[in-house]
């Protein structure tokens, strides 16, 4: 890790990176492939941001830092792993990546505190993060609206105004440098976890 800290994938802890090292492995870890059309490709650390708040804008009131933090950290174990499976090809990857996956997933839950998936907070997770799939797809990665559906089998609505301009600024859907992702990421983590302190 840039900390110095090591990571062992096939035993890890919750003590085994920093949370600098996390934004950083999230915004050098790239969606749909690297595939972009854009100059950079998309960071799941960005990724990541966007979910939470568009489930924040689901929950209105109900949106606690707690429940955020556990929305920006859904793809944590993706940037200690530094690869985001396409979705076509994880079945082909086998029960062994998915419990390496899980397995990271548990640790980084323990370290931050995050309660697990109740099946009504999965699916409202899930819807959120489809809507983020789908807009990518189209403003980021080139599919149509129609391939969006008919080969990804995505059938959220796309979204046409960028949730992240509004905080942020900036032209919407474009990738972030790697440095600014982790930035940005960085600066929700410790909001969120001061807030819960």
């Amino acid at each position: 890790m840039p900390s110095g800290k090591r990571l062992d994938l096939l035993n890890p802890t919750p003590f085994d990176w920093d949370d600098a090292d996390l934004a950083l492995g999230l915004a050098r870890t790239y969606r749909w492939g690297g595939h972009s059309a854009w100059p950079l490709p998309l960071s799941v650390a960005q990724h990541s941001i966007t979910v939470m708040l568009l489930q924040r804008a689901a929950l209105g009131d109900r949106a606690e830092p707690l429940l955020e933090l556990r929305e920006l950290l859904h793809d944590a174990e993706e940037g200690l792993l530094g690869f985001d499976a396409l979705s076509v090809i994880k079945p082909f990857l086998g029960e062994g990546f998915h419990a390496l996956t899980k397995r990271l997933e548990h640790v980084v839950f323990l370290r931050y505190g995050l309660p697990s998936w109740t099946p009504l907070d999965h699916a409202r997770h899930k819807r959120a993060d489809r809507l983020a799939a789908a807009s990518e797809a189209v403003h980021v990665a080139g599919w149509s609206r129609e391939e969006v559906r008919s080969t990804l089998k995505i059938q959220a609505a796309v979204l046409e105004d960028d949730p992240l301009v509004a905080r942020y600024g900036g032209r919407p859907w474009e990738p972030w440098p790697p440095a600014l992702a982790a930035e940005r990421f960085l600066a929700e983590l410790h909001r969120l976890t001061a807030a819960i302190r």
